[in-house]
């Protein structure tokens, strides 16, 4: 007869077997049914160079561009039941050098970015153990204050959430800067959106215009080409440089 300890490593081991044919039957299941009417448009709505430090580690004073746009984008046929969460992005591409004839090569930098995790299935285990096991317990003194404030907040979740996007005037969360510390007057700049799929098991899924495989398919939204303007200044009239399109 077999020992405890060799009938709990066979137990174990079909459980493995078993476990990995199951995730690389939902990994593939995926490419079975891939996402379609992906859309996302995006426009520049203010763009603006300045001149000290972009960082709060940065150590010397140099140019970077400050940048706003508006977002809009139906990422909902992402996500699906192998879908763990979704990041989304915005790149700028730029020339590497003012003499684009000495740098043929565009430099690009990612000004924003969002991680937007899949909705919560309803057989999850925290949905289950709501479900047959509701707390009765209410928070009371500040903690009924915290929750209310939460409650008050704008509800942006939602729309989130299933990948729909609708984003008015967003500032960068990133600065572009540049390896020579000067960035002012180039031309031909572009804002790209992108996204990234994460799933449970199995691989990465990106857009397209990226180069990675495998890629979705979907509109990739691409802005018109604009140029950084000069130095932002403090005229007597209080007035700024602003973007000129090309």
């Amino acid at each position: 007869m077999h020992s405890a300890s060799n009938r709990v490593q066979g137990v174990f081991g079909f459980f493995t077997t078993v476990a990995a044919f199951v995730a690389g039957f939902a990994a593939l299941s995926v490419l079975l049914h891939p996402a379609t009417d992906v859309s996302s448009s995006i426009g520049l709505t203010n763009v603006q160079v300045v001149r000290g430090r972009p960082h709060y580690y940065s150590s010397k004073r140099e140019e970077y561009a400050r940048i706003e746009f508006d977002l809009d984008a139906d990422l909902s046929p992402l996500f699906n039941w192998n879908t763990k969460q979704l990041f989304v992005y915005v790149l700028a591409s730029y020339p590497a050098s003012s003499a684009a004839s000495e740098n043929p090569h565009n430099s690009e930098a990612i000004i924003w970015d969002m991680i937007i995790p899949a909705p919560e299935s309803p057989y999850s285990f925290s949905n289950l153990k709501e479900r047959f096991f509701p707390s009765t317990t209410k928070s009371v003194g500040k903690n009924s204050k915290k929750t209310n404030n939460k409650k008050t907040q704008p509800k942006k979740t939602e729309q989130q959430q299933s990948g729909i996007l609708h984003l008015r005037n967003q500032k960068s969360k990133y600065q572009i800067t540049d390896i020579s510390g000067k960035i002012a007057e180039r031309e031909n700049v572009t804002l790209t959106v992108g996204w990234n799929v994460q799933p449970w098991v199995g691989a990465l899924l990106w857009s397209e215009g990226t180069g990675a495989w495998p890629r979705t398919e979907g509109q990739v939204g691409r802005s018109k080409s604009f140029k950084f303007p000069a130095i932002k200044t403090k005229s007597s009239t209080g007035t700024t440089s602003q973007a000129t399109y090309v």
